[in-house]
């Protein structure tokens, strides 16, 4: 969905910051849950958080597990969701608080109405967006004809799309399968289509299809997949120091890892439904923002780096493709101030 000209290559870039992937992930496949079972269980004035299948949000289960939450004073109902576009949903029917999902996927929802607030920046993809495919196939120009399997409607479908344009080819070339991520690499492994286009930790289960390979990642269009933690406004107005809480407890949860990474490998490796080593794969293809790279997203600017243009030109597309009627407000979508108390605490500290 790209070409290598100047001009529509920063145009196109744009294209892979629109979505982002989410579905079943078939090793673990819970349904959606609290992480505390029963809502007698449930601290009251709790902070109702939703995170699915994605390497940048698995630190979250580290917090719950390590007692972090506790540490920080925020009571956390923790929410696991199988299907990362049944976050989404949950988050704009405001039957939970706040939700990690993507910069595209929130500026896709303000443009249907929902009221949002980007709070942190939690990580970039710089590789664990994977088109993986068969032995037979050994450049993208060798898709054409073939069948290929993506969540329709996701970032790692775009991604598809993305490279077909890089090759000179269209969607039309290939035989495209909608299926949900999860179902997309299960069909690849069991020889039912010849490529997939899916997320680690979907990944390690495509590759393990015998002469299997990556022909192309995220890691092609650095910085073009953004992940974030986002609340409701209305609970930004009503409960910002919880906000600050759960802000705060993701550096804490930062620190801890860094402070203890085999037993945070263990935690995050258990949740993704995989071995601790094959989570350690994922490590060089999210790449976490640390406090400063949070402050400077947050900046304006005039490339991708600035959380501010990316929207606006996110914006542009969603209504160029026709997912979007009309020209989404998105001043008041993003909210620096909770990680520049973090920041100010963290100097004095």
């Amino acid at each position: 969905m790209r070409v290598r000209s100047p001009l529509s290559f920063c145009i196109l870039f744009l294209v892979t910051l629109t979505f982002v992937v989410g579905c079943v992930n078939p090793a673990i496949y819970i349904k959606t849950t609290t992480e505390t079972e029963t809502a007698s269980s449930v601290s009251a004035g709790s902070v109702r958080l939703g995170f699915s299948a994605w390497p940048g949000w698995f630190p979250w289960q580290v917090a719950q597990q390590q007692g972090i939450f506790q540490a920080n004073t925020v009571p956390v109902d923790l929410k696991w969701f199988d299907g990362y576009l049944e976050s989404i949903s949950t988050l704009t029917a405001g039957q939970i608080d706040a939700n990690s999902q993507t910069l595209g996927d929130t500026v896709n929802s303000v443009s249907g109405g929902a009221d949002q607030v980007i709070v942190l920046v939690n990580d970039n993809s710089t590789g664990n967006d994977k088109v993986i495919v068969s032995e037979a196939i050994n450049s993208i120009a060798d898709l054409k004809g073939k069948k290929v399997a993506a969540e329709e409607g996701t970032v790692d479908h775009f991604l598809l799309l993305l490279g077909l344009k890089k090759a000179g080819l269209s969607p039309q070339d290939i035989q495209f399968i909608p299926l949900e991520t999860g179902k997309a690499a299960a069909a690849f492994v069991a020889g039912q289509v010849d490529a997939t286009a899916v997320f680690a930790p979907f990944t390690t289960q495509a590759l393990k299809r015998s002469g299997s390979k990556e022909l192309f990642s995220s890691k092609d269009f650095t910085g073009a997949i953004s992940d974030h933690l986002v609340f409701t406004r209305k609970f930004v107005d009503e409960h910002p120091d919880r906000v600050q809480a759960l802000v705060d407890s993701w550096f804490a949860t930062l620190e801890y890892m860094e402070a203890n990474p085999e037993k945070s490998y263990e935690i995050m490796a258990q949740r993704a439904g995989v071995s601790v080593d094959e989570y350690k794969q994922y490590a060089d293809g999210t790449r976490i923002f640390t406090i400063e790279e949070n402050l400077t997203a947050f900046q304006p600017g005039n490339d991708l780096t600035s959380l501010q243009f990316a929207a606006q030109e996110m914006s542009k597309f969603l209504r160029e493709v026709g997912l979007a009627s009309n020209n989404p407000d998105i001043s008041r979508l993003f909210d620096d101030r909770f990680v520049k108390a973090y920041a100010e605490k963290f100097k004095k500290s």
